[in-house]
């Protein structure tokens, strides 16, 4: 019995390498490898899953490390730092996906509860998915990606939402009143725990995070123990596993929990997706075949128009708002997770979990080469964007004339030459891509300007070749010397002021045509701010310092390299 089963286990995650290896050369997510592997493996085809009980009960744990270690990141501080666009363009982007999902099934002849519940599942996009191609393009600081990321934490929000109406609407209840208590159970529950994690848990941290495998079994031992728990009240593990990341969130070691949980994520959910695969039916499938398609273009298309116009509408440029919305264009690993829940409480058939199964898998595929080949996409439909273009007074400040210098950055150095600009009523703008400095520049009522400095068709629209001095105190050398280049390549009179803090990053920043290069450890922004004070400010002036610091640069090198 035990071998069997060990050898059954063993060709399962066999079948899932080999079918992961072609799907990999693909360039495609592995989620769709483990649900074919699950259809593969299946009682329609091969027949191999036996012990189907056993894998379901693994798979659930899969679930509840998914949902736990999503919970982990849905820390109060960073929902806050998400800011009005991305907040906006989730909640936008869930309503009227929902309205039209609803419609669209309607006309499929599918009934009113199995409607709202396939437009639901429509809502929500895939955070795995999305992020690891953001990462694999290494856009993780690009504005676009900030703005997925903070959509996709506003749809997991919304989404441990509807895992609480799923868990409620499934009892013999009124739906009010089922939602009412179960609320209630969530609130007391809740309450208990809350008081142990933010009064108890922070006494104990230095504790538990001293050493790494006790961090690890106890963040096991939360997670699953606090799923047990909210299930024994009637609601399911799933909300449990979620309300305790949510939980663990403001811990110091919460990042460190998520990192070492990753992996072990990543095994058990194998089993979740195969567990899925194999309950699949190709008669099943073939009926769901042509809502499948039409579900899929109306994501692929509908999703990412939706967020690309609420991006419009905010002030983003089109480049920015276009690649953002191709992360929209895929149903959601959770929107599995959630109408599998509802197929088990009895409120959808199993027609309905192969459509949004399928529809999962069309969209998945089709969005991951829509995010590869985003630059290739925009420039064949840039030409037609424009009817999408909405004003806001969201992205810029009163901005009476061209300014005399643009400041990129507002944190360290930015504030004060912000507040030196100001006493000496220079014309100024701050470039900033944080929500929360730009909220700050608001009310301090100085001229800013929302936007990514690395998107091309953002600077031409702000016009920063035609300012006397460009000054950016960030502090990423690629952002940097990508501006340098830029704007000496445009206009090579222009001043322009970097920031770094290592020699050899410094000279590259030089020879690339940079006036003069702030460095905290060696010359700081007073030597800048020295310099600005004396006019007419042109490049000539800038000369003798900049001479004198390249080669006090040159030297340190030479130095160095002995």
């Amino acid at each position: 019995m035990e071998s069997a089963l060990f050898t059954e286990i063993s060709l399962v995650v066999v079948v899932a390498f080999a079918v992961a290896s072609v799907v990999r050369m693909l360039k495609q997510p592995l989620i769709i490898a483990y649900i074919i592997s699950g259809l593969l493996l299946g009682p329609y085809l091969l027949d191999v899953i036996q012990s189907q009980e056993l894998l379901s009960a693994v798979s659930h744990l899969g679930v509840a490390l998914l949902l736990f270690i999503i919970g982990l990141k849905l820390n109060p501080k960073e929902i806050k730092a998400v800011g009005q666009p991305a907040a906006t363009i989730g909640v936008g982007q869930v309503l009227i996906t929902t309205i039209f999902g609803y419609l669209f099934a309607q006309t499929f002849g599918y009934a009113p509860t199995a409607a709202i519940y396939i437009a639901l599942a429509m809502t929500l996009s895939s955070t795995i998915v999305i992020l690891k191609i953001i990462s694999d393009k290494q856009d993780t600081d690009k504005l676009y990606a900030k703005i997925s990321i903070g959509f996709l934490l506003v749809q997991d929000i919304i989404a441990a939402g509807l895992l609480v109406f799923v868990s409620s609407v499934g009892s013999s209840q009124s739906m009010v009143l089922a939602i009412t208590q179960s609320l209630v159970q969530l609130t007391a529950v809740g309450s208990v725990l809350a008081i142990i994690a933010y009064f108890i848990l922070p006494k104990l941290s230095g504790f538990l995070a001293r050493s790494q495998e006790y961090l690890f079994i106890f963040a096991l031992a939360w997670g699953l123990g606090v799923s047990a728990l909210v299930a024994m009240t009637g609601l399911s593990l799933e909300v449990g596993a979620l309300l305790a990341g949510v939980l663990l969130s403001t811990q110091m070691y919460a990042k460190e929990i998520s990192n070492r949980l990753r992996p072990l994520r990543d095994f058990f959910i194998l089993f979740f997706f195969i567990t899925l695969g194999s309950g699949l039916s190709l008669h099943v499938l073939g009926t769901v075949l042509v809502p499948a398609v039409g579900f899929s273009l109306f994501v692929l298309v509908g999703n990412p128009l939706i967020v690309m116009a609420l991006a419009r509408y905010f002030g983003y440029t089109k480049r920015t708002s276009f690649k953002a919305a191709m992360t929209a264009g895929q149903v959601s690993e959770f929107s599995l997770i959630f109408i599998l829940l509802a197929s088990e409480l009895g409120q959808v058939s199993e027609q309905v979990v192969s459509l949004v199964t399928l529809t999962t898998l069309i969209t998945i595929a089709g969005s991951t080469y829509m995010m590869r080949y985003d630059e290739t996409l925009y420039k064949q439909i840039a030409p037609w964007l424009d009817r999408l273009r909405w004003e806001s007074g969201y992205q810029e400040g009163n901005m009476s004339a061209s300014p005399e210098i643009y400041l990129f950055g507002y944190a360290r150095h930015g504030r004060r030459f912000a507040q030196f600009f100001t006493n000496q009523h220079i014309n100024f703008a701050v470039v900033d891509y944080n929500p929360e400095k730009i909220t700050q520049l608001k009310e301090n009522d100085i001229t800013r300007i929302y936007g990514d400095i690395t998107d091309p068709e953002f600077m031409s629209d702000i016009h920063a070749t035609h300012a006397d001095v460009v000054i950016s105190t960030i502090n990423d050398f690629r952002v940097n010397l990508h501006l340098v280049r830029h704007l000496k390549n445009k206009n090579e009179d222009i001043v322009i002021v970097a920031y770094s803090e290592y020699p050899d990053e410094a000279a590259k920043l030089y020879e690339s045509g940079a006036s003069y290069v702030i460095m905290p450890h060696f010359l700081g922004g007073d030597k800048v701010l020295s310099m600005l004070e004396n006019r007419p400010i042109d490049e000539e002036s800038f000369r003798p310092q900049r001479d004198e610091h390249l080669r006090f640069l040159q030297d340190r090198l030479e130095k160095t390299n002995k």
